[in-house]
């Protein structure tokens, strides 16, 4: 097959955000995974703006949000598109899009329709896609995405090294990701404080300071940065490349996610993967990924949030059973389950007799 990939998230100036982002992380190592595994194919990488060969079987667009436009008005050639979540529209009074967002939604979701085949990170995203779409269930694929293999548990000098780099403290709870709404950084900012413990807090976003204060979508990381102030219980870090991120996650005593909602929630697979304790919400994709590997908590009660990540911090017995649950449910999931279930799409978008 001729498949010709979107990756202008990785390359575009406009996009470039996305590379520090779950989507970035997923086109790249998508892109290394389908060479490696499946090198008989012939890829075609292009951002927006380029010409697609005339002969390609295939194009895949890799991303897609619901209030930007990032797919093509016309078209000529099969076409599959990964949708990873749709969590603006389950949750609009948190996400408002107004007038221009609603316009586009509109135009997104009338191409998405048009579209050959839909990948969802999970049954979760699935589902949300089946609600806020008429796309038939039959055109709508679940591939589960899974950590770099970089991610796993080490005992290095490794370790120390970068625990100086950084300035870590020796125990500490880690979080990973943005600071959207839904990953629900005040509450657990609040539930550090109730328990008097050092976190770490990586992400882009944590260390911007030329964001749009007024913008709704950025009330959250407003709060948090405001609730933070000085308070020496909290470092903050912007990006970290994976391989330091890998020794962080060994480092770290817990880590915390307590999502009010994820389309799949990489982040914790990263974390189980290096062997370290998780404690995470129920909601949207979580479970899913998570399995029985983690400690769950109310994410929406503070106390609650306080007591689990007390319990697992403290409990040392109890770290050392969500550490091996933890590995052993990461290990369901890996690129190169992703890539052949990724090629299954194509080959079943590609055998299919037109363009939808």
């Amino acid at each position: 097959m001729r498949i010709a990939i979107d990756v202008s998230p990785l390359t575009s100036k406009k996009s470039l955000q996305h590379r520090v982002r779950g989507t970035g992380f997923y086109i790249e190592y998508l892109k290394k995974h389908l060479v490696s595994y499946y090198p008989n194919n012939q890829y075609i990488f292009f951002t927006r703006g380029e010409k697609i060969p005339e002969n390609v079987d295939l194009v895949h667009y890799p991303y897609f949000e619901p209030f930007f436009l990032t797919l093509p008005f016309a078209r000529k050639y099969k076409a599959a598109v990964t949708v990873h979540d749709l969590t603006p529209l389950v949750f609009p009074r948190n996400f408002p899009s107004g007038l221009r967002g609603i316009i586009k939604w509109k135009i997104q979701k009338f191409l998405l329709e048009k579209i050959d085949a839909l990948i969802a990170d999970s049954e979760s995203s699935k589902n949300d896609i089946l609600k806020f779409t008429n796309i038939p269930e039959n055109k709508i694929h679940v591939v589960y995405l899974a950590a770099s293999p970089s991610f796993k548990k080490i005992n290095t000098s490794a370790l120390q090294s970068i625990k100086q780099k950084y300035k870590l403290p020796d125990k500490f709870v880690l979080y990973v990701g943005d600071v959207t709404w839904n990953k629900n950084l005040p509450r657990l900012v609040e539930a550090i404080k109730k328990i008097n413990l050092t976190m770490v807090m990586i992400g882009a976003a944590l260390v911007r300071k030329d964001f749009d204060w007024t913008n709704p979508w950025n009330q959250d990381l407003f709060s948090v940065i405001k609730s933070i102030g000085n308070d020496r219980r909290f470092i903050r870090h912007g990006f970290i490349p994976a391989k330091d991120l890998v020794v962080i996650y060994n480092l770290a005593t817990v880590f915390a996610m307590p999502s009010l909602y994820e389309g799949f929630g990489l982040p914790i697979l990263e974390a189980m993967s290096c062997g370290c304790p998780v404690v995470a919400s129920k909601n949207g994709s979580i479970p899913e990924v998570a399995g029985g590997g983690v400690y769950y908590v109310d994410p929406y009660d503070i106390n609650e949030l306080a007591n689990g990540i007390g319990e697992v911090y403290f409990n040392q017995k109890l770290r050392k059973e969500l550490a091996l649950k933890g590995l052993a449910q990461a290990k369901k999931f890996s690129w190169e389950k992703t890539t052949k279930k990724t090629i299954d799409v194509y080959r079943s978008v590609v055998n299919h007799s037109s363009i939808s």
